[in-house]
């Protein structure tokens, strides 16, 4: 009988801005690790966290101040039927994501800005690499002067623990990149400030930086390292790919 498979090999470069992220902010080893993670995905279920994000979205979408709506919602999903100990313990684990969400919730300093839906489906193309940056909804204002000023918001989580401001700083400022690639054909251009990497275990918005093109520029270079060299790169040791 054959091995049971253990990955699944993802044949183009594909990334998320997450993982982007943590690699620019990276070592070079954690760098290998990464793109090793992103071409040979673990067949094995991950615990997503989409709906907490879909609540959070929502919540800050509406303009919602009161927290008890999210802390019902998490007791919503605490409350769920599962059909199996790992459904349970997604519906937990996204539990957990609101009420730490509503927890940081008083700390959150958001700018003053329209926050508009965005399709949660959109990806850039950066240098021979798919990257889904992980936008949650967009964020637009209008300046004294009529002009648009326009940015995107991106959600992370780690249980116990805040996101390193580095790794946000990044992924911020890949948002920044991805806002201009996507405003070129509108009357629109992106702020730094309206570029938002989302903690929701602290409830710190990390805006892009003052240097967000010149990080950009390093992203795409970076994309473009990963592009050249992802089919060489080799599976994990003991890995079976299907």
């Amino acid at each position: 009988m054959s091995p049971k498979p253990t990955h699944r090999l993802v044949r183009r470069p594909k990334v998320t801005g997450s993982y982007l992220a943590d690699y620019m902010a990276g070592s070079e080893r954690a760098r290998r690790r990464i793109v090793r993670d992103c071409k040979f995905r673990p067949i094995a279920r991950i615990i997503q966290h989409d709906r907490a994000k879909l609540a959070v979205s929502r919540f800050l979408l509406e303009g919602a101040s009161e927290c008890d709506l999210l802390t019902q919602e998490a007791a919503r999903l605490r409350s769920m039927m599962a059909d199996s100990p790992f459904d349970r313990d997604v519906l937990d684990n996204n539990a957990d994501y609101v009420d730490a969400f509503a927890a940081a919730f008083p700390n959150l300093e958001m700018p003053d800005a329209s926050r508009l839906p965005f399709s949660q489906d959109w990806r850039a193309a950066i240098c021979g690499v798919e990257v889904n940056p992980g936008v949650q909804f967009a964020l637009q204002r209008v300046t004294r002067t009529n002009k648009t000023k326009t940015g995107l918001v991106a959600f992370r989580y780690a249980k116990g623990r805040a996101l390193a401001e580095d790794a946000a700083l990044w992924q911020s400022a890949l948002l920044f990149g991805c806002r201009r690639a996507f405003d070129q054909e509108e009357e629109a251009e992106p702020e730094q400030r309206l570029c938002l990497t989302l903690d929701a275990f602290s409830g710190t918005a990390h805006a892009a930086p003052g240097d967000a093109v010149s990080r950009y520029l390093n992203i795409e270079a970076a994309c473009q390292s990963i592009a050249e060299r992802w089919d060489s790169v080799e599976p994990p040791e003991g890995a079976v790919i299907s």
